[in-house]
């Protein structure tokens, strides 16, 4: 399944929220292993994706290509949780 936009931003950020720290690398390959698949070239769908939830503070960079879960709010977390299960 070819993820893109809010769903590809979810997926990343339930990841790291439930497995901590990964950098880009691993987490293409999870999304691999998950079967799932990004449009062009993935390093870069996954940083912009992940950018994205920098700038709404659910995530934070930890150095180059290294990225953590930070602070998500419950409802938000609910939503996340609710829109990748379908």
């Amino acid at each position: 399944m070819q993820l893109q936009g809010i769903e590809l931003r979810y997926v990343l950020t339930m990841y790291l929220s439930q497995n901590g720290p990964a950098t880009i690398v691993e987490l293409i390959d999870a999304l691999d292993r998950y079967g799932f698949c990004v449009r062009g070239r993935p390093s870069k769908a996954v940083s912009d994706a992940l950018r994205w939830e920098i700038g709404r503070h659910r995530v934070r960079r930890l150095g180059r290509g290294m990225y953590a879960p930070a602070y998500i709010p419950h409802a938000t977390e609910y939503r996340i949780i609710n829109r990748v299960r379908t």
